[in-house]
């Protein structure tokens, strides 16, 4: 039987902005490597970069009929996250439902699948996340649930979470952790860009009088061995 809720009320354009300003590294550190799918959740193009509101779709495996619905349902600011099981011997996407998908303004899609037609997704300036590709088309008989939990990438996600992908991978920040994630992301990017600042300065001959440029933490770690 088919489940459907109502489409999560959008993030704050401030948060989706703040969240450009980072990336998936500072995110899955900031949540000690939490909700991050895995590594086989790969982008089509590694180029672009992909910040949104969740709304998810799960599919029977090898079938894409609601993955259809799901995409001529979307608006502008989601990120659909498709459950396909895991599936590996059918495609659910292509480059039609893609450029659909572009076309009525979502910010990405993320299967947990393969999808087809490689070279006409890395073309489109759409940002897809996939397990890989193969030819063969899906079915579409059905049935499946409209924003619902699911799982993609061996991670759970919540229909109103924040998507943030990049050539990394994907990361989700549940929605009631953002501010505190976010707090976290951007103390470590502050220290990092300041780690650049000194390795560079280190390269010009800038050593602070012989020191080296080893982070302070390291000699304490290295201590406690």
């Amino acid at each position: 039987m088919t489940q459907w809720r109502e489409t999560p009320q959008l993030l704050s354009t401030e948060i989706t902005e703040r969240a450009k300003k980072l990336n998936s590294s500072l995110l899955a550190d900031a949540m000690n490597g939490a909700n991050t799918m895995s590594y086989e959740i790969q982008p089509v193009n590694k180029d672009l970069i992909m910040v949104g509101t969740a709304v998810t779709v799960s599919m029977k495996p090898g079938d894409n009929l609601y993955l259809h619905q799901a995409i001529y349902q979307g608006q502008p600011g989601y990120v659909l996250i498709a459950d396909g099981k895991g599936h590996t011997k059918n495609a659910y996407l292509g480059e039609l439902m893609a450029g659909a998908a572009k076309a009525i303004g979502l910010e990405g899609i993320v299967i947990d699948g393969l999808v087809r037609d490689r070279i006409d997704l890395e073309k489109l300036d759409f940002p897809i996340y996939s397990k890989g590709f193969v030819p063969n088309g899906p079915y579409k008989d059905g049935p499946g649930n409209y924003n619902i939990p699911v799982s993609c990438g061996g991670i759970s996600v919540q229909p109103g979470d924040l998507v943030v992908g990049d050539a990394d991978g994907v990361v989700v920040v549940p929605r009631h952790e953002i501010e505190s994630v976010f707090e976290k992301a951007e103390e470590k990017h502050a220290y990092e860009q300041l780690r650049l600042q000194e390795i560079a300065a280190y390269k010009e001959g800038d050593n602070d009088n012989g020191k080296g440029i080893e982070p302070a933490w390291l000699a304490e770690k290295i201590k406690a061995l």
